[in-house]
């Protein structure tokens, strides 16, 4: 099993991240943020902080740097100082540039920002009665969706013919990235050339970005980021610090570095909405789904930029129903923006449909892997386009064998003083493929080279390039060096939606086979070694008329030092035929103490249908990584706020994250079919599906152990102590 390529600059520390790059009279800027939730900025003093030791300079919507708001294909990214209006505590209102980090850290405290204070919405449950349409609502977008048997009037209606109705609301709380990488930009100018280090999803976008915003030519730009210390959406647009970083470097024509301090990045930064879910279910005696209606609200920052929409990536496809409802709405609140964070929408959506339908099995006394094998789905409900490849079955009855499920009890069982439980849930994951190009070349050394401008957060795709490269390339995977994280390499797709190794290691295959056919034109070629010979390859050699040079040899023979193609890979007609996903079922085994009542997961088993798997190391990583955030969301993770907007644990020691003691040995599972239905290479989006259905998991056996039933998350030791 081939290991990270990576991970000997990793783990000894050579590995460089953006905010690790240091550069001769560099220069250090940090970020002031607002102290209220709504208003505006009346005026900033500034003369303390102009005037304290090392500093430079310092910016505010009164004195700004020259920027403005890119527009990429995921929208209009948000940038500093551009006005003086303040939607939510913790928003980036000036930055102060000094010689040091700790002198312009400490004249930062030095601003003092005269505000306008407006009434602040800060509670989602207080705020749905003024709840809204998401934007763009419409007959392509509907914030409704309603799909009826013929004779149905309604949905009530067919919850009125359904024997058996489960009714109920779920919450799921507010979260934030976390990375263990903060969010920085270290800006250096040079002949009008800007280079940026700074950690993200997709470098080429960055460059793009921060062009757009500096008034620049996409050539004027070059980003950096060959290593990311975590993202999963929370990287995916350029940062606050990045842009100031930026636009300082070039009104000061000095390198700026800027880095958020822990504490910044639970308001500076975007994270994952809090939401409301009222899930009905009607089924029939024999738990058959009749009809079902998933009705959402989610917070969203101010500018309505971003909707979690909870129901359409669940219960719109999990299971077969005759009478589908699903209504979405968004609630505007002064609180940090949102936006994607790993499995956008599945995850939240997934604890009230999964947790729904271990209810409606309770309601049936029905085995809960039973019920979601009766209803499983074949497309999309209201879809004609079946999935593509779907083993959620075999997922079942592998993962009930493996487990042990046979021994689980309707009312668990006690051992000594613990009441213990098991828990299931379906996980389902859309497959998508974005645009991608890769750069693959030969080298006169006997190596290639494979390039794109992507980006690795920890999930493997290096490593995954270095293997398609030798597989497409007919080499050993060691001879093969993958490059990610450059804006000038080839735009790779951006790392997210669980799309970088279909998108690019398609891509990877068609580089090589073009760089292999250029390969051999070049070898029969008037005046080549193989003039006029029929020649083939294999083996990363060039075979003709008895004879056989590598590459290697080949282009040293032809005095070249390389030879290069670019492959390029965008979805198709395959879009018109099925529909695509991956799928995963969810096992948990939770052990809550009789006195103190306290939950520890004891045990976690997934087992999945991800197509192809192209490195069961890195799979395996990327799979127990999700189910950790998982256990996270069921049990520990909450960004909370005050009614004044202030985040209330918005550090390490208040936002509750799993360590190692929290978490059991995980047992993760694959089956083997390969969906080339989707994509050459076979593969399945694999990094978000981890986290789907495992906070209802986590749920479902607190249950089976206590009785309590509790319809958010996470869960914490008070929501258990019951009689």
């Amino acid at each position: 099993m081939t290991g990270r390529v990576d991970a000997p600059l990793k783990v000894t520390g050579e590995a460089r991240y953006g905010a690790d790059h240091i550069f001769p009279g560099m220069v250090y800027g940090y970020l002031v943020l607002s102290t209220i939730a709504h208003g505006r900025v009346e005026a900033m003093d500034v003369t303390a902080a102009k005037s304290a030791p090392g500093v430079i300079a310092v910016y505010t919507p009164f004195d700004p740097l020259a920027l403005s708001k890119p527009i990429s294909f995921i929208g209009e990214t948000w940038v500093p100082l551009q006005d003086t209006e303040v939607a939510y505590y913790g928003q980036v209102i000036g930055f102060v540039v000094a010689e040091t980090f700790e002198q312009a850290r400490d004249a930062a405290m030095l601003v003092d920002v005269t505000y306008q204070v407006l009434p602040a919405v800060t509670s989602l449950t207080g705020g749905m009665a003024d709840a809204e349409d998401p934007p763009g609502s419409g007959d392509e977008s509907p914030a409704v969706l309603e799909l009826l048997a013929d004779g149905v009037a309604s949905i009530e209606d067919a919850f009125a013919a359904s024997p058996v109705v489960v009714d109920a609301t779920y919450s799921t709380a507010a979260q934030n990235h976390a990375p263990m990488e903060p969010h920085s930009g270290v800006a250096v100018w040079q002949d009008g050339v800007l280079t940026v280090y700074s950690g993200n999803q997709a470098s080429n976008m960055q460059a793009g970005e921060l062009a757009s915003a500096l008034g620049l030519q996409p050539e004027q730009v070059h980003a950096l980021n060959p290593f990311v210390g975590g993202a999963f959406g929370g990287k995916g647009r350029t940062s606050a610090p990045a842009f100031l970083a930026a636009a300082a470097a070039r009104a000061l024509g000095r390198p700026v570095k800027a880095a958020l301090a822990r504490e910044q990045v639970f308001t500076a930064t975007a994270g994952r909405a809090s939401t409301v879910q009222r899930l009905t279910l009607g089924a029939d005696e024999h738990g058959t789904l009749i009809a079902v209606r998933h009705d959402s609200w989610c917070s969203t920052a101010m500018d309505r930029s971003f909707v979690e929409s909870t129901g359409r990536g669940t219960s719109g496809q999990y299971y077969a129903t005759p009478n589908l409802s699903l209504s979405q709405k968004i609630v505007p609140l002064n609180l940090p923006p949102t936006t994607f964070m790993r499995a956008p929408g599945e995850a939240p959506g997934s604890f009230a449909l999964e947790s729904a339908m271990d209810e409606l099995a309770i309601a049936l006394n029905m085995d809960p892997i039973e019920l979601r094998t009766r209803n499983n789905s074949t497309a999309p409900i209201g879809s004609d386009l079946q999935w593509s490849s779907k083993h959620l079955d075999e997922c079942f009855r592998v993962g009930a064998d493996r487990f042990g499920w046979a021994r689980r009890t309707a009312g668990g069982r006690t051992e000594g003083d613990w009441l213990v439980g098991m828990g299931v849930a379906s996980a389902l994951f859309p497959t998508v493929r974005f645009p991608a190009s890769v750069e693959v070349t030969l080298r006169a050394d006997g190596t290639a080279v494979v390039s794109t401008s992507g980006a690795d957060p920890g999930t493997g795709l290096l490593t995954v390039l270095a293997q398609v490269g030798g597989e497409s390339l007919d080499i050993a995977v060691d001879r093969v060096v993958p490059q990610l994280g450059d804006s000038t390499y080839p735009p790779g797709g951006m790392s997210g939606a669980s799309s970088a190794t279909v998108s690019a290691g398609t891509a990877v295959m068609i580089a090589a086979a073009q760089v292999i056919d250029d390969l051999l034109g070049l070898a029969s070629a008037p005046g080549a070694p193989f003039d006029g010979v029929e020649v083939s390859y294999e083996s990363g050699t060039v075979v003709g008329d008895g004879r056989a040079l590598t590459f290697g040899e080949l282009l040293h023979a032809l005095g070249r030092e390389s030879l290069s193609a670019t492959g390029s890979s965008a979805p198709g007609e395959e879009l018109t035929k099925h529909s695509f996903s991956s799928f995963g079922a969810q096992f948990c085994e939770v052990r809550v103490h009789r006195w103190t009542r306290e939950a520890r997961v004891t045990r976690l088993l997934g087992v999945y249908d991800a197509g192809r798997i192209i490195n069961e190391k890195t799979a395996r990583s990327q799979i127990s990584g999700g189910m950790i955030w998982g256990v996270s969301a069921a049990l520990h993770e909450a960004l909370e706020f005050d009614a004044n907007g202030r985040p209330a644990n918005g550090d390490f020691a208040g936002y509750l994250l799993p360590v190692n003691a929290d978490i059991p040995d995980i047992d993760v599972e694959f089956l083997s079919y390969p969906d080339t239905l989707h994509n050459t290479i076979g593969a399945r989006g694999l990094g978000e599906i981890g986290v789907v259905g495992l906070a209802a998991a986590v749920a479902n056996a607190i249950y089976n152990a206590t009785g309590v039933r509790v319809r958010h998350i996470p869960i914490t030791i008070e929501d258990l102590l019951v009689d």
